[in-house]
């Protein structure tokens, strides 16, 4: 099982971050790289939760999102063709003095056959510096929606 930690700071409010985590609508793979919009299918949507399935390159999952703390989304993994076990992603806000919001993602990912362990072990280590890119990516295009910039 590989869990994975990242720390960014951005000027994306926690409310914008989670807005955008939560907008399953077209074009959400220009926010999230791995979510092709031929993967997306809401199953359910409430005020604070969602069940959709994503994914992209032959791999995706069914996930159970969270939101009712505006502090944190959870992403609990309930079904996928690789993952199983605990995966998921958990991303925490934090507001900081300076006017920056801290972003804590947390991916866990336990492979519940061959090529998810394979790609279990090689993300939680060559494949690390992939997903941050995508992370750092996903930053940049949530900040642009927000027209908002770095200082």
């Amino acid at each position: 099982m590989a869990t994975i930690h990242f720390t960014e700071r951005t000027p994306v409010t926690p409310e914008q971050f989670v807005a955008s985590l939560t907008d399953f609508g077209p074009g959400r793979r220009e926010l999230f790289p791995n979510s092709a919009d031929e993967y997306v299918r809401v199953h359910e949507e409430g005020v604070d939760h969602a069940d959709v399935t994503e994914g992209s390159g032959g791999i995706w999952e069914r996930l159970r999102y969270d939101w009712s703390d505006p502090n944190r989304v959870v992403m609990t993994t309930v079904d996928s063709n690789i993952w199983g076990g605990a995966s998921g992603h958990t991303y925490t806000f934090t507001r900081l003095p300076d006017g920056l919001t801290q972003l804590d993602v947390v991916v866990v990912r336990e492979g519940k056959n061959l090529k998810g362990r394979v790609t279990g072990l090689l993300l939680g280590s060559v494949g690390k510096g992939v997903l941050e890119k995508a992370l750092k990516k996903t930053i940049k295009a949530v900040e642009a929606r927000n027209q908002l910039s770095r200082p």
